[in-house]
């Protein structure tokens, strides 16, 4: 049937058609076809701020101070001004309606950072149903650290890292959490996830998750820390059962030199730094070993089975260390195993990994492959948005596009695979775990509404190499036509084209609103631009 694209049109079907069943809201994200921002206001005036995101409610814009102090929250407004004119299409703006303040209401400032702290500024999760965000703050990270206490080798620590609980609504700090001597990997919320009122910690220095509990009375409540023990009781366990066979018969106590065996100074304690692996590690070494020896039934060859594949490669295995973790559900974490030196580069797609299914509840691992794993990718290419894992909360977040949702970005993917090397499922399976709320949910990014180049744009919020050609969003459907464009400049360009920039873009999840950042390296302001609907 000949469908028009004007609004007026799409406006006048919704009247007498019924959509099919479970289609209702895709049917009423078409008309983002007709709401595009169509207008751009270069290098607002603003306050010189580092500019985060939008929360995925729409409700905030978070950015911080530039001396990464203070928390700064605004409410975004839509523009509105009078014009006495008679055609006020054909006159531009009024010069009070180009400003920052027009289209953004500020709440509130928050100090977060003490004077050695600075905010994590590439680090922020948003709890949707209580409206609570959740921060970071810590000392600079020291790289050359002796690996005391059981932390591991080649790891930094950091003095201090202390995550906030903030209601957003008035900036009130409900609680913090904090951590000494440790090591959280904060770039882009990689070493954090929040999954409903669940939050998981990955401690790469002492190879723990910690699940920590938001209470809707906005306390953080420690669940259980999963690396050295698994269990609750899996301490107290091992600390009487060592001090039973340090004392095999206690009618001998009295015999003990030294007058301080009642306070308990002489008791031996276990040595957990070098008499036990991690309680993690053994549950992943038990699953290789009973998942290779089930591989071979006949008994004479087992033992040569397990020689060549686990027995070889056993140390491998015991210097891996968790690198990344995400929940699937409440029970079951993605975490990410290898070496040191690929837990702490910015470029871990070149040091092999694996990755393993644990339950939490009976605490043994379910699944593990090698992140080159044909088996996986299948997993991963049909069953996309399972890793997303999305808030049972969350409105917007369900319609992010991928390969298992959207047959234009599975047809990319496959068009893709087949011109690419061996390397090719490595490379794609190297984004899982997923980064926590890394993904923009705005409808621009729908790619059954909108195709675009996303070498130079996409629904990940990572900044990107700016480019002087303006970005196109062409139409999915026919005629295809070009609907509108971000340009981080005027048509003129810029004048010193020799300076390296990065670019940023920040989509409200559901407004025709945009803002693109543009930075250099050099800590000189950003330059904001605003696109908006005219």
């Amino acid at each position: 049937m000949f469908r028009r694209n004007n609004i007026a049109s799409r406006i006048f079907q919704r009247q007498i058609y019924t959509p099919a069943p479970g289609t209702s809201v895709y049917c009423a994200r078409r008309f983002y076809e007709n709401l595009v921002p169509s207008c751009t206001i270069y290098d607002v005036e603003c306050p010189d701020q580092s500019f985060r995101k939008f929360t995925d409610d729409g409700q905030y814009l978070i950015s911080f101070s530039r001396n990464q102090q203070d928390l700064v929250v605004y409410r975004p407004t839509w523009l509105s001004f009078s014009c006495k004119e008679e055609d006020c299409d054909a006159h531009d703006l009024p010069p009070k309606a180009k400003r920052f303040e027009s289209f953004f209401t500020h709440l509130y400032s928050v100090s977060l950072a003490s004077c050695n702290e600075l905010i994590c500024k590439d680090f922020f999760l948003y709890m949707e149903s209580n409206q609570y965000g959740i921060f970071a703050t810590s000392t600079p990270p020291i790289h050359d650290a002796a690996a005391n206490g059981g932390a591991t080798q080649g790891v930094p620590y950091i003095e201090k890292l202390t995550f906030h609980l903030i209601r957003l609504e008035d900036g009130v700090i409900l609680d913090a959490k904090v951590f000494h001597n440790d090591f959280v990997n904060l770039t882009h919320n990689m070493g954090v996830f929040l999954y409903d009122d669940l939050l998981a910690i990955a401690s790469l220095r002492n190879q723990t998750i910690h699940i920590i509990q938001i209470r809707d009375s906005g306390n953080l409540v420690d669940v259980r820390a999963i690396g050295a023990f698994c269990r609750e009781d899996d301490e107290l366990f091992l600390n009487s059962n060592a001090q039973c066979m340090a004392f095999p018969d206690k009618s001998k106590l009295h015999q003990l030199p030294g007058n301080n065996v009642q306070n308990g100074t002489h008791l031996s304690q276990p040595n957990q730094e070098d008499s036990l692996l991690s309680g993690i590690k053994q549950r992943l070494l038990s699953f290789i070993f009973q998942g290779i020896s089930n591989e071979e039934k006949d008994p004479a060859l087992r033992a040569q089975w397990l020689k060549k594949k686990f027995y070889f490669h056993f140390q491998d295995y015991v210097d891996l260390i968790i690198w990344k973790v995400q929940f699937l559900d409440r029970q079951h974490l993605l975490i990410k195993f290898g070496s040191v030196d690929g837990g702490v580069s910015r470029n871990a797609d070149q040091h092999p990994a694996f990755l393993a299914v644990y339950n939490m509840e009976t605490t043994e691992i379910v699944a593990f492959y090698q992140n080159s794993a044909e088996e996986l990718y299948l997993l991963f290419e049909r069953f996309c948005d399972h890793f997303h894992t999305a808030s049972k909360n969350s409105v917007y977040m369900n319609f992010i596009s991928s390969h298992s949702n959207n047959i234009h970005a599975l047809e990319q993917i496959r068009s893709v695979k087949n011109k690419a090397s061996s390397q090719f499922m490595k490379k794609m399976l190297g984004s899982l775990p997923y980064s926590c709320q890394s993904l923009s949910p705005s409808p621009y990014f729908d790619q059954s509404l909108f195709r675009f180049d996303e070498k130079l744009i996409s629904a990940s919020d990572r900044p990107r190499q700016s480019t002087d050609h303006p970005i196109k969003f062409i139409l999915r459907r026919q005629p295809c036509s070009l609907k509108f464009k971000i340009k981080l400049g005027p048509e003129a360009g810029s004048a010193d084209g020799r300076t390296k920039k990065i670019a940023s873009f920040l989509f409200h999840p559901f407004l025709p609103l945009a803002l693109s950042v543009q930075q250099t390296l050099f800590l000189q302001p950003s330059v904001v631009n605003i696109h908006f609907r005219g």
